[in-house]
């Protein structure tokens, strides 16, 4: 069985290839959480527009101090979610819909 941090890696580098692929051109950078704690996972600039995304190996995988906060901060200023097998598609169309021209 395969322990809860290999599976959000494998996820999050899966999401990785599919974010690059969907839209291409984008950088996708993965961030420090140990520079500042709660901070989402990945960066992604696409064009003049960036979002960032959390990963979660499940909807119900438990959430680390101050991601909400950051996660509700970073939407306020442009797009940023919590993401996981089970919501990927949905927030990728969002994402879509926000890098939309």
């Amino acid at each position: 069985m395969q322990s809860n941090s290999v599976l959000e890696r494998k996820f999050q580098a899966d999401l990785i290839k599919e974010l690059k692929s969907k839209f291409n051109g984008c950088m996708v950078m993965k961030l420090d959480s140990s520079y500042i704690q709660g901070i989402p996972d990945l960066l992604i600039l696409y064009e003049d527009k960036w979002a960032t995304l959390e990963c979660k190996k499940s909807a119900n995988a438990g959430k680390r101090p101050n991601q909400e906060y950051y996660v509700g901060l970073m939407n306020e200023m442009s797009f940023s979610r919590f993401i996981c097998p089970e919501n990927k598609e949905e927030i990728l169309n969002e994402l879509q819909q926000t890098f939309k021209p």
